[in-house]
């Protein structure tokens, strides 16, 4: 028998889909509900396996009501077992836990702040876009599908990609192995990214981060929580681009192409006025589109290439969920995304023979970049 609160969930994601609230109440307001006791959430949690489709609605309530209870490894090892082991439902549950453990930390910035923060992420963000250099980059990736609603990912195939970004030109993507092989007959080393077939992605370096804060987007956002990113003190806002404004696309393998609006999350250095992270969800698909929804995920860090620090994407989970052709049937697909050995790109660099699937360094190992004045 559903409580209360299972009910509302369900209702959610039945009527809404993949749910993202761009309209949340205000931090104090959140503030007001009493936090999620243990029992409450493992209740929950314990319905992700049977109504996947809740996962949404779980991570808003965790967003907006917090936890009580101290977050266990015995507890860390139910949840990935219940969801599929799903990043945004673990990233959401450790951001409540350091809000549980030091509630002082985490209170809302004022209104002259997250103002404040948020037009200097704007000009720091649109001049850095002009100031990127010409630099080459490895990706390794993990690609996955699962059937219907289901978190039972299987693997197609690990695909490592050499992706050079020039001002002049953009950003550009050619195969170097898959499955840890170098190419072969099938598959001619430097073919493009998107000629493989399967979920590809684009835009993570410049283009993602520009398309957010240029005035033509007119994006809405609202401050509506605090956060610790890799010991980096942030305010997160919700964000909204319409889909008039918008120029985030989706593609079909058949080369259909729509575009959609979208909205999400972003979450801004309060000393640095960066960007640490942006969470999206596409927004307005056709409905007879094949691709029902797409989120993504995006994690940045301080990287030094020629001696000089800049912002870029260190890891992406992309999700996408895709009607088969001529019927109801679902399938989810799932990019895992590392990004390795940035370095500047010029004519002596040399692509990096080694093409296995090792761990990249932690973020705590990465550069932190200097305060401004």
């Amino acid at each position: 028998m559903f409580s209360r609160i299972h009910r509302r969930l369900l209702t959610w994601a039945l009527a809404c889909g993949l749910l993202f609230s761009a309209c949340a109440a205000s931090y104090a307001q959140t503030q007001a509900e009493a936090p999620l006791t243990n029992q409450e959430f493992v209740r929950l949690l314990y319905q992700l396996p049977k109504y996947p489709q809740t996962r949404d609605a779980l991570i808003d309530e965790v967003r907006r009501r917090g936890i009580s209870f101290p977050l266990t490894d015995g507890l860390r090892s139910l949840i990935a077992t219940k969801s599929g082991n799903d990043a945004l439902l673990r990233r959401t549950i450790e951001e409540a836990e350091r809000r549980r453990q030091n509630p002082s930390a985490f209170q809302p910035p004022s209104a002259a702040e997250a103002s404040a923060v948020l037009e200097k992420a704007r000009v720091a963000t649109l001049a850095a876009t002009e100031a990127m250099p010409d630099f080459i980059v490895r990706q390794q990736i993990i690609r996955s599908y699962a059937l219907g609603n289901t978190e039972n990912w299987q693997t197609s195939d690990r695909l490592t990609i050499i992706v050079t970004y020039r001002a002049s030109q953009g950003e550009d993507y050619r195969v170097l192995a898959v499955n840890g092989m170098p190419p072969n007959k099938e598959i001619k080393e430097g073919r493009s990214y998107q000629e493989l077939g399967g979920t590809s992605s684009s835009g993570e370096y410049v283009t993602a981060l520009f398309l957010l804060f240029r005035p033509e987007s007119q994006t809405i956002f609202q401050a509506v929580d605090t956060d610790l990113i890799r010991n980096r003190r942030a305010i997160v806002y919700e964000f909204e681009v319409k889909k008039i404004n918008s120029r985030q696309t989706l593609t079909t393998n058949g080369n259909r192409t729509i575009t959609v609006g979208y909205r999400g999350r972003v979450w801004i250095d309060r000393e640095n006025y960066r960007v640490l992270r942006i969470e999206d969800i596409a927004t307005d698909i056709s409905p007879d589109f094949p691709i029902r929804a797409k989120t993504s995920l995006t994690d940045y860090d301080w990287i030094t290439i020629a001696e000089r620090q800049y912002l870029l994407p260190i890891t992406v989970d992309l999700r996408m969920t895709t009607r088969v052709e001529g019927s109801d049937q679902l399938v989810q697909a799932r990019n895992e995304i590392r990004f390795r050995n940035y370095q500047k790109y010029g004519t002596e660099v040399k692509i990096i023979e080694d093409v296995g699937d090792e761990e990249p360094p932690t973020p705590e190992q990465s550069p932190k970049p200097e305060k401004k004045p």
